[in-house]
């Protein structure tokens, strides 16, 4: 236990997913739906067996285990009914937080859905044909199941339920499933953050004047927005009281402290200590957030998307303004820069693309979401705006800073006052965006990114044509199937 009261825990050798190690069973139910490829990697139905039959075999040999009921999803016509088995306390303290908890009298008769066998901590056989390594992530959607073999880290049995949600969403009751956090205001318009981890859902959500409805997934149906999660599983790593007040604050007995290190004698955690990984989490009760709104869920469709990356190559704007066909081309891209400890092997911030702002977590085509989101947007007017949290100035390469989280914070407030659709704009070429030239609280400087480079013109003509390309490049694949003024609004290199 920490000196505030959170129980600290460690998931051994990963310390995030293994991608590389995620399996869906290849069945006649799903597989015409499913998206397959380097995300959804196929299963034969008898290596399956092999590896449940593993997971149980090793759960049942267990002096204890845990079993966990809960629901994903707070809206009660979407929602999926879920049970975790698994053999360490820790894992079932982070899935009570993060599955929505089921008053005593629902558990009486519990019947779930879907149920995860967390074996974790014994290995699967990586010489059973088509396993690639002693890890094993797999779902199978005909027997509504999934096994973890050889992976302690407790975030895969959360983004599992993700895939879940990601394929009985859109097949089974025509909701669109999103990697986004979601907030409302006072005058109940709530606001969509996509992004992937680390460049500040959880961070931005989190807001004085605004609830918080959720900050990682959720679901916009016909009747509006909810959370999927009962949680949050926040990043910790250079946590204080002063940045981010509502986190820390959340910090406290119920919670669940992953892979931190804290001194022995008073107990203290050392937010700032990366020595064991830099994908530090909190796992803790959305009620602990004080502006939380439970339950968790809007009867508003959302009047701003807010499309999240992190550029680390500095030349993306802090915030620009988006049309419908560049809001298309921005999520179907889902450019960032992969940020540090998230997954496997990954020690420095390097561009990545990621469908949707979710690919690893996708289970139907990226089109198919997209679409959808096109959509919503058009039917419910919705604005979309593409905010930048990277480095402003110049690159991580070029010794630029990343963009301080105040000015950000003001770009919001003046996204929700209205008052940022009101200012001139200026256009940003290469990637056609339009800039503001001025925005409350944001020196105008840090607006343009031509204007507030400092590395020099050259580097920041070669980064800009380098970021361009990669873009075009990552596009060409969905091309077939994008429609002309979608394809046309990607930069001109």
């Amino acid at each position: 236990m920490t000196s505030s009261g959170a129980l600290t825990a460690y998931s051994g050798k990963k310390t995030g997913r293994s991608p590389l190690d995620k399996r869906i069973v290849k069945e006649p139910t799903s597989e015409k739906d499913i998206w397959w490829g380097p995300v959804n990697k196929p299963m034969d139905p008898e290596v399956w067996k092999i590896n449940r039959e593993r997971a149980v075999d090793y759960l049942n040999t267990r002096n204890r285990i845990y079993v966990v009921d809960g629901y994903a999803g707070w809206d009660e016509k979407y929602r999926i009914k879920v049970r975790v088995v698994c053999a360490r306390a820790y894992h079932a303290l982070f899935m009570r937080n993060m599955l929505i908890r089921p008053p005593r009298e629902e558990l009486e008769h519990f019947h779930p859905d879907y149920t995860i066998y967390n074996a974790g901590s014994f290995p699967a056989n990586r010489y059973t044909e088509g396993m690639t390594s002693s890890t094993s992530v797999a779902i199978n959607f005909a027997e509504k199941e999934m096994v973890i073999l050889g992976t302690e880290y407790a975030g895969e049995m959360k983004k599992g339920i993700f895939t879940v949600m990601f394929y009985e969403g859109p097949i089974k009751h025509n909701i669109l499933t999103l990697h986004s956090s979601a907030n409302e205001g006072k005058n109940g318009d709530v606001t969509l953050f996509f992004g992937l981890s680390g460049t500040g859902k959880t961070t931005l959500s989190a807001d004085p004047n605004r609830a918080l409805i959720g900050d990682d997934e959720h679901c916009w149906s016909d009747r509006g927005v909810f959370n999927i999660e009962g949680g949050c599983y926040a990043k910790t790593i250079g946590l204080s009281a002063e940045k981010e007040p509502d986190i820390f604050n959340a910090i406290r007995f119920g919670s669940v402290l992953e892979n931190v290190v804290f001194d022995q004698d008073t107990r203290e955690v050392d937010y700032d200590d990366s020595t064991l990984t830099e994908n530090t989490r909190c796992a803790y009760p959305i009620e602990f957030i004080s502006n939380a709104k439970i339950p968790c869920l809007s009867n508003s469709h959302p009047s701003n998307i807010i499309l999240l990356t992190c550029d680390a190559r500095g030349v993306l704007p802090p915030i620009s303004k988006l049309n419908s066909a560049q809001t298309m081309f921005h999520f179907i891209s889902g450019y960032t820069s992969k940020m540090a400890g998230t997954e496997d092997g990954v020690l420095e911030p390097q561009a990545t693309f990621s469908a949707c702002f979710a690919q690893p977590f996708l289970a139907l085509h990226p089109m198919r979401y997209a679409k959808m989101l096109a959509d919503k947007i058009q039917e419910h007017s919705a604005n979309a705006w593409l905010l930048n949290t990277g480095w402003v100035g110049a690159g991580f390469a070029q010794g630029g800073k990343r963009c301080p989280l105040k000015y950000t914070r003001a770009i919001l407030d003046a996204i929700h006052s209205g008052e940022l659709a009101q200012v001139e704009y200026e256009n940003y070429d290469v990637f056609n965006l339009q800039v503001p030239k001025s925005c409350p609280g944001v020196p105008a400087e840090l607006l343009n990114p031509r204007k507030a480079w400092t590395a020099g013109d050259d580097s920041f003509h070669a980064e800009v044509s380098k970021l361009g390309k990669l873009f075009l490049e990552n596009f060409a694949k969905y091309e077939s199937e994008a429609t002309e003024d979608v394809v046309k609004t990607g930069p001109v290199v």
